[in-house]
């Protein structure tokens, strides 16, 4: 196949939406010709070969940080994504579009599918459908809602990664699209834990860790007033990521007294960051709301219990008691509790430990990409038959109206 992946951020652009796009992409890449339609700030190329894929990335405006996009450059990139496609669909050949993300990257999909008259495959991600702790998510507009409503209903087929997700097509959106449920899947790591004394920690420590953009959804400030009363010096907390919160949570935990048990490890490379995690001993998490949930998966492949809220997709796969604890979103006491049950408990932890890195393995980034390569012969398949039928052209330009 020659497939189209549109996705407004990819690598080193963005979180973990754009890197697991981007390990999708790698797994393709050694079948099928894949080309990647994003964006580009910074001093990153118009055009490069990563993976085995070539790699197109338009320019937007105001992109100021890595991590974390403004508004200027999710509007800019649909016109210029979408002038860019036309031009790429004169000179190549795909047979089918996958976009990720309702929005910003939905109408790209939409239109270049609709031009090419070939299938478009909506990759729907949680945040870009739902996200509570935002004034701005979709679900709250009525505009956005009609313009998504509108994506999902002409996709050839909508995919969630989560039974939250898709929930949430039909709770905000419309009953009528019925999407398939696509796990998000994790390379399979590599760990050598990393030494404490590198990171000023002690052999005795109890090492918290947690991972993502510090952004208001992930609520990290819990974290730090949960650390500040429980009074065990000997508990740690390790905050891999960067993001416009960082500043706040610094000081916040000065504030508290507890800078010295904090540790803001900033964006690290993917080895890196395993090799924390292989160091630490418990995965913690504030977030209000998770579409999926890797950085749960990769605590998991790492070796650790999960402590967090019951609010998003985790809930696929993680349990309450077997793989860590799952508590009511925002009981800040059952959450402090949790973590210190497993806190002094390192039989329980160990236990957990082991069961975790058993039920990580059909989250692998090899059976999503499998899942994604039936779905997309099953929709070229459709549309050919389709377009062989009586009825072909008729039901072709319903469906693109």
């Amino acid at each position: 196949m020659n497939i189209l992946i549109c996705n407004y951020e990819y690598p080193p652009l963005g979180g973990g939406g754009g890197v697991v796009t981007a390990q999708l992409v790698e797994q393709l890449a050694k079948r099928h010709e894949v080309t990647v339609l994003t964006s580009r700030a910074f001093d990153l190329p118009e055009q490069s070969r990563e993976n085995g894929a070539d790699v197109i990335r338009v320019p937007v405006l105001g992109r100021t940080k890595k991590a974390a996009g403004s508004l200027p450059s999710l509007l800019s990139y649909v016109p210029m994504a979408i002038r860019r496609g036309k031009a790429l669909m004169r000179t190549r050949s795909f047979d089918v579009i996958n976009t990720h993300f309702a929005v910003p990257t939905g109408p790209v999909g939409d239109v270049l599918a609709r031009r090419g008259n070939i299938s478009n495959i909506l990759s729907v991600h949680g945040g870009d459908l739902y996200d509570p702790s935002k004034g701005m998510s979709p679900h709250r507009h009525w505009v956005l809602r009609r313009l998504i409503r509108g994506l999902l209903k002409r996709a050839d087929h909508v995919v969630g990664q989560s039974r939250n997700t898709v929930a949430n097509v039909g709770r905000f959106y419309t009953t009528e699209v019925l999407p398939a449920l696509i796990p998000l899947g994790i390379e399979r790591p590599s760990i050598e834990p990393a030494a404490r004394a590198d990171y000023g920690l002690g052999e005795d420590d109890v090492l918290l860790v947690t991972v993502g953009r510090l952004v208001a959804r992930k609520a990290l400030g819990q974290l730090l007033d949960i650390l500040a009363r429980s009074g065990d010096r000997r508990v740690k907390l390790l905050v891999i990521g960067t993001g416009p919160e960082q500043a706040a949570l610094v000081a916040r935990a000065a504030e508290l007294g507890i800078a010295e048990h904090v540790r803001f490890l900033g964006a690290l490379s993917d080895q890196e960051k395993f090799n924390v995690l292989g160091m630490a001993d418990l995965y913690v998490s504030s977030s209000q709301h998770e579409g999926f949930g890797l950085v749960f998966l990769e605590g998991m492949a790492a070796g650790l219990p999960v402590v967090c809220y019951d609010h998003g997709g985790q809930t696929d796969f993680l349990v309450d008691g077997e793989t860590g604890f799952l508590v009511p979103l925002n009981d800040q006491e059952k959450l402090a509790k949790c973590i210190q049950d497993l806190v002094i408990d390192a039989t329980l932890r160990q236990k957990i430990a082991d069961n975790n890195q058993k039920r990580v393995e059909p989250y692998f980034i090899e059976q999503m990409a499998l899942a994604y390569e039936q779905l997309f012969e099953a929709a070229i398949r459709d549309r050919c038959l389709a377009s062989k039928s009586p009825a072909g052209s008729t039901i072709g330009s319903q469906k693109a109206a």
